[in-house]
């Protein structure tokens, strides 16, 4: 790394996205992602698509009993 560096033509908030929002990596434990994938290629669907409908049905159920 440079001892210094020239900022004298930066752009402040030139990269500044206030509605942007960010997406969390979720990281599974390997048996999980196993079984999961599998299961999702079976059905022939993506992985992401197959969490997404595993977790909103648990959602369902933990609205239903509030």
């Amino acid at each position: 790394m440079k001892q210094e560096y020239d900022f004298s033509k930066g752009e402040r908030g030139k990269f500044y996205q206030p509605d942007l929002k960010l997406i969390p990596p979720v990281h599974l434990e390997p048996k999980v992602l196993e079984y999961l994938a599998a299961r999702a290629q079976a059905r022939g669907i993506p992985l992401s698509e197959l969490v997404n409908e595993l977790l909103k049905k648990d959602i369902e159920l933990i609205e239903a009993g509030r």
